[in-house]
């Protein structure tokens, strides 16, 4: 099984961390468009070139540059847009990151190691 080393601290990240760290990737341009949607960093597992047009990012080479600094910080890959059902399980992190986009004490509490040994059972 997959093991996860990189740190996670983006967890914690609000809405205005996400902003200035938009900021910092050289898009201050589309820091309000972070902060009215309220993506935290738990949030940014779902943003990707399918839902940055909703939050009015839609220049296309701007989008892919995005999605692709997302997927860097969250220590993920590009999921294919279709899926065949005899692949490999996905991504444990991406599950994980999925989990933790929730709010409650469940998904508070959760660290990535208690995942993967709550999913081998």
């Amino acid at each position: 099984m997959a093991t996860y080393t990189g740190a996670m601290e983006f967890l914690d990240w609000s809405c205005h961390d996400v902003a200035r760290w938009m900021e910092s990737l050289g898009y201050p341009e589309y820091t309000e468009c972070f902060t009215d949607n309220f993506i935290t960093g738990r949030k940014l597992i779902f943003v990707n070139c399918r839902y940055l047009p909703r939050m009015g990012i839609t220049d296309f080479k701007d989008m892919q540059v995005i999605a692709a600094h997302v997927r860097i910080l969250l220590g993920t890959s590009e999921e294919p847009w279709s899926r065949d059902l005899g692949l490999s399980p996905r991504d444990p992190v991406i599950t994980f990151l999925e989990v933790k986009s929730r709010t409650g004490r469940r998904a508070d509490a959760l660290t990535y190691q208690r995942f993967l040994s709550d999913s081998s059972e």
